[in-house]
């Protein structure tokens, strides 16, 4: 890149650097935002098809998770990795809608286009974007209905609504029963406020038997087996101790040789490590223990008198599964022994080692009020496992975020359908071009409703006239489209119900990653462009090129 000043030409980029400027820049940037949002378009909705993503070893991952089809896909545009970073923002605040917020971001570009092909400046379209998003946003907090833990059936069926289309539908009503009771068991609540870390929810999978077999445990689940074979397999009414330090004969902190002569005096010295180790032992079984877990290492003479004493024991356990089996048993996890006594212990009816799938596993069960649960996911198949965990996760997160804001709304497209009518009320009381923007986002919401019925096979345009028709009754508002007998419904009564932070989240983010995106009207690629240095490189191609992922 060069520019003349007083007849001297002056280079500011090298000649292998790459730029595209304006309207060139504006073009593949929303092109790229959109091949990426056509991607995962047919996976939306009940009827959506299924993708398989290959990588360079030839594994493969079957599955119409919006989140899992984006992260896998090796997409190296920088516009496209924005729309990636939607379905991420997504998954982490809400665990579902991914693909609806991926394909509402690829509908509002593709609006925007036709808008700047109208010599509509960016800053214009991006302001009547925000303002719309806005309204959308009031909208949908004005129309939400409420819904509380003790609301089981509204619950499942929002957990129902997250699974279906997917391979954990055939036993949705099941899993969907497991969600909300997974849910309700971890859910925190003070000044009448829910709050729910979904992580105090543990989905281990399992190959074999079918997906009915997938059970909630109330406890934990741990990925173990216990230390010694002369340990009880199964201990009942268990006073669980969880301790942070090794149960080992702690070695100098500098380094130290002891010379012995004598043979009595080795003895005595291995005697005095034994009786340091039993001491401990000893420790645990005056507070009143019969199992431990342990985060760190158990030493075979140890392991030899934990046996004896008839006490459980399993070592190396996770710190994010110690911290679960305290919220799960009540018990306090303390680092060092001297400090254990019976008010640290945590309870529960049952821990038990049990053989999965040919790996043991060791259950800790019947506990009191766990805040820490455990979902034991069961399939036919690695893939099938998988996509029910990734099923099971969704409806996980989509009970989780009802109950955190309170408010439910009708799927089916019924509340896309009414917020583009409410929009579009609203941009003709606005002035300017900006109404033009305001009515282009809320056409760009009836991509969801469209999308639906083509991936059902539905004549699109009909199902949007028939559903526009239901919506100018303002009873109406929760009419969306049931895609299984191809009729308007009211969604509310069919089943058909999502959480609201769903929807303010997908339309939030893709609307601010639209905007950035339209604002960008130079793109220049970084230095160290042809050198493996992990610095940011252009795409083959220009700034067109969108990577694929092995054979996808």
């Amino acid at each position: 890149m060069t520019t003349q000043l007083s007849g001297q030409p002056i280079v500011i980029l090298s000649d292998k650097a790459q730029r595209t400027i304006g309207r060139d820049a504006q073009r593949m940037n929303i092109s790229a935002g959109r091949i990426v949002a056509d991607a995962v378009r047919t996976t939306l909705g009940p009827k959506g098809m299924d993708k398989m993503l290959v990588d360079n070893l030839g594994d493969i991952v079957i599955t119409n998770d919006g989140a899992t089809i984006l992260s896998e896909m090796d997409i190296q545009h920088p516009a496209a990795k924005m729309l990636v970073e939607v379905s991420k923002a997504q998954e982490d605040e809400v665990g579902d809608g991914t693909t609806t917020a991926v394909v509402v971001s690829g509908e509002l570009l593709k609006k925007a286009e036709d808008l700047l092909d109208q010599n509509i400046h960016p800053t214009v379209i991006v302001h009547g974007y925000r303002i719309a998003n806005d309204l959308s946003q009031k909208i949908l907090n004005e129309i939400a209905e409420d819904v509380s833990s003790s609301d089981k059936d509204k619950l499942q069926k929002i957990a129902m609504t997250a699974m279906t289309g997917k391979s954990a539908e055939r036993a949705r009503e099941k899993l969907a029963k497991l969600a909300v009771d997974a849910v309700t068991l971890v859910a925190d609540e003070s000044n009448g406020k829910v709050t729910i870390d979904q992580d105090n929810i543990k989905i281990e999978t399992r190959e074999g038997g079918s997906i009915d077999d997938t059970e909630l445990i109330k406890g934990v689940i741990i990925d173990k087996e216990r230390v010694h074979s002369g340990m009880p397999e199964h201990v009942k009414d268990a006073k669980i101790a969880l301790v942070d330090s090794a149960l080992e004969v702690k070695e100098t902190e500098t380094d130290a040789e002891i010379q012995i002569t004598d043979p009595a005096k080795l003895k005595e010295f291995l005697n005095q490590e034994e009786a340091m180790l039993r001491e401990m032992v000893g420790k645990i079984k005056s507070a009143g223990a019969n199992v431990l877990f342990c985060q760190k290492g158990i030493d075979d003479i140890a392991q030899h008198f934990l046996a004896k004493e008839g006490i459980f024991a399993v070592r190396r356990v996770k710190k994010s599964d110690m911290e679960k089996l305290a919220r799960a048993t009540g018990g306090r996890i303390v680092t060092s022994l001297d400090d254990l006594t019976g008010k640290d212990l945590g309870e529960a009816g049952s821990v038990e080692e049990k053989k999965i799938s040919g790996e043991e596993m060791v259950f800790v069960t019947d506990c009191k009020s766990p805040k820490a649960v455990s979902l034991l996911v069961r399939g036919g198949t690695e893939h099938v496992v998988e996509e029910v965990k990734r099923g099971l996760e969704d409806a996980i997160g989509g009970v989780a975020a009802a109950l955190e804001v309170g408010k439910i709304v009708g799927g089916g497209g019924a509340v896309e359908i009414e917020l583009s009518k409410r929009i579009k009320d609203e941009a003709e009381r606005i002035g300017g071009r900006e109404q033009l923007a305001l009515t282009a986002f809320a056409e760009a919401l009836e991509v969801i409703p469209r999308s639906l019925a083509e991936n059902a096979g539905l004549d699109p345009i009909d199902k949007l006239v028939e559903l526009k028709a239901a919506h100018e009754n303002s009873e109406q508002k929760w009419f969306g489209l049931d895609v299984f007998e191809g009729k308007v419904k009211n969604m509310f009564e069919d089943g058909v119900i999502e959480p609201l932070k769903i929807k303010t989240q997908a339309i939030k983010s893709a609307s601010e990653a639209v905007e950035m995106i339209l604002r960008i009207d130079d793109v220049i690629s970084a230095k160290d462009l042809n050198k493996e240095s992990g610095a940011p490189q252009m795409p083959p191609g220009g700034m067109g090129g969108i990577g694929g992922m092995g054979g996808y």
